[in-house]
Parts: C-alpha cells; sequence; structure tokens
C-alpha cells in the first residue's frame, strides 16, 4: 500500500481580497474536497520602520501583510461553517498573546467546533514592532515561550490552576473551559534556530518545517529526536509547502502534488498547503479557482500519485 499523508491548506487571511465570505466559502470547498485541515497564521500589523530584517525568504516583509484578518477570530468563525474538518495555527506568535488569554480563546474554539481544534503551533516571531505594542520586551521573545507554553499547559490542567514562573504567575484559580479535544490539543513548533530546536525537542509534539527539501527535514529531525527528554516519544512533523513564496519562488502544483509524496513516502503525518502569496489572486474568485485545482495535492497525500 502507498504511503499516506493528511493534507491541510491554510485559510485566506492576507491581502485586500480576504473578507469573510470568502473565508466562508474557502472552508467549506476545501471541507467538501476532502482536505484534512484548515490553518492560520499570526500578524497584526506592517511596520513602516522595520527595526530589524523580515523573517520570511523575502528581504523586506510582503506589502500583502498590510491586511491580516486575526487568527483565533478566523478560526472561531470556521468553526462555525464548517462540521468535520480539523483546526489548526501555523503558527502564532508567543510573544503576541499571554498564557492565561489564550488557554481560555483555544479552549473556546476548540469546544464551539466540537474538539476539532487539534494543533496549536507556536514561534517566537521576528518582529519587534508587533512585540513592542503589546508590551513585550522582543529579547526576552525565546526566554519568554520557555515559560509561555507551561503556563499554558496548567490552564489546560485540572483546576484549581497554580502556576509560577519567570514570566508569568497565575494565582490559584478555576480556568474553564477547557479543550474538548482529547486529551488536548498538540503543540507544534514552527522554530528553527538552534535554540528553536533544543526547544521543540523539550516542549514539543510536532515540528513544522516549511518549503526545505524532504531530506533535510528528515535529518533535523534526527537532530530533534536525539534531544528528546526520555518520557517524550519521537517527534511528530507537519510540513508547510507554498505555492508562491514571500520572495516570489514558484513551484506549480505538480511540484507540490510530488513534494507531498515525498512527504508521504518518508513518514511525515501532514502538509499544509499555502496560498496567500500567490500573485496570480486578484479576487475572491480567484482563490476559490486555485483550491479547485488543488485536487493532485490531495491525490498524493492519499498516495494516488505515480
Amino acid at each position: 500500500m502507498a504511503a499516506t499523508t493528511q493534507v491541510g491548506i491554510a485559510l485566506p487571511q492576507l491581502g485586500p481580497h480576504v473578507s469573510g465570505a470568502l473565508i466562508r466559502d474557502f472552508a467549506r470547498e476545501a471541507e467538501r474536497m476532502g482536505f484534512a485541515h484548515l490553518w492560520v497564521q499570526d500578524h497584526f500589523m506592517y511596520a513602516l520602520q522595520p527595526k530589524r530584517r523580515y523573517g520570511g525568504s523575502a528581504a523586506a516583509q510582503p506589502s500583502i501583510y498590510q491586511s491580516v484578518y486575526a487568527a483565533t477570530e478566523v478560526l472561531a468563525a470556521v468553526a462555525a461553517w464548517t462540521e468535520r474538518i480539523a483546526l489548526g495555527t501555523s503558527v502564532l506568535v508567543g510573544g503576541n498573546h499571554w498564557p492565561v488569554q489564550l488557554a481560555n480563546r483555544l479552549a473556546t474554539i476548540d469546544q464551539l467546533s466540537g474538539g476539532r481544534l487539534t494543533t496549536v503551533g507556536f514561534g517566537v516571531g521576528w518582529s519587534y514592532e508587533e512585540h513592542e505594542a503589546v508590551g513585550v520586551d522582543p529579547r526576552t521573545r525565546g526566554r519568554r515561550m520557555d515559560d509561555f507554553i507551561p503556563a499554558l499547559l496548567a490552564c489546560w490542567g485540572e483546576d484549581p490552576v497554580e502556576y509560577r514562573g519567570p514570566f508569568f504567575t497565575i494565582p490559584p484559580s478555576i480556568i474553564r473551559p477547557k479543550p474538548g479535544y482529547a486529551p488536548r490539543p498538540r503543540l507544534m513548533s514552527g522554530m528553527w534556530s538552534e535554540k528553536g530546536l533544543v526547544r521543540t525537542a523539550e516542549l514539543f509534539d510536532l515540528w513544522n518545517p516549511g518549503s526545505m527539501p524532504i531530506p533535510q527535514v528528515m535529518e533535523t529531525v534526527e537532530k530533534i529526536n536525539a534531544m528528546r527528554p526520555p518520557h517524550r516519544g519521537p517527534i511528530g512533523v507537519i510540513y508547510r509547502v507554498a505555492l508562491q513564496s514571500t520572495a516570489g519562488k514558484r513551484l506549480s502544483i505538480e511540484e507540490v502534488a510530488q513534494r507531498t509524496a515525498e512527504a508521504a513516502a518518508a513518514g511525515i503525518e501532514g502538509v499544509i498547503v499555502e496560498t496567500n502569496f500567490c500573485s496570480e489572486i486578484e479576487s475572491a474568485r480567484d482563490w476559490l479557482n486555485l483550491l479547485e485545482r488543488l485536487q493532485p495535492v490531495l491525490d498524493a497525500g492519499a498516495g494516488k500519485n505515480g
């Protein structure tokens, strides 16, 4: 039997053509087509005078980021607009949030969706301006993440919740609702640096690499697993591939299907297809037409190609 991998897709969030109606229609069509999960990303402002280099593949932050629909609000709406498809974040920027409030919002989404928030991804982020806008020192973003994850998980544990760490303190409290997904959504790391990979090994259930060749992914997975604590099993992988990168590098649908087949053959459990940066999208209809053309990628994930 051919190897299989679940194929998900990033929801429309970026740029001038996004609307509630588009997100609704896109999510429903993705569910109808058989995509396994829907994903959101997390930014909220476009700095005109950035203090550091953009974290993506482009030399500067693409102008499409001048309008971004908020991640948790989009997931809440999609939870109501769909019935079966799983939901996830790829990824939330830790510095944009506070663990107790975010734990409540995510648990609410999971309950509203009937337990379909299966994966919550985090990264430390690259935008100094976003961190400063929410009152977070960007120089602490790595160490803050080390405290953020245990605080978040404490909120999803048994009541009364109590937590004390270097960044976050939760006095004895009742914090509900808890996630409906049993036992809780899996935590996924979108981190790539040496320190980030150590953090991935210690704190996370999954890793979320993007666009790199599959052999390089598997080499890095071996490195992460060698650092895993004894009580943790091997790290899982959900691979992200963009039809067009932020730097403009283009993959055809056939190439994305081939990458998906390679991921399945390597035992990677999931693939996320990203279309937010495709330059041919000039209307909501263009976005839906592109979605409909992705059937070969679904077929590759199901082992039907080649």
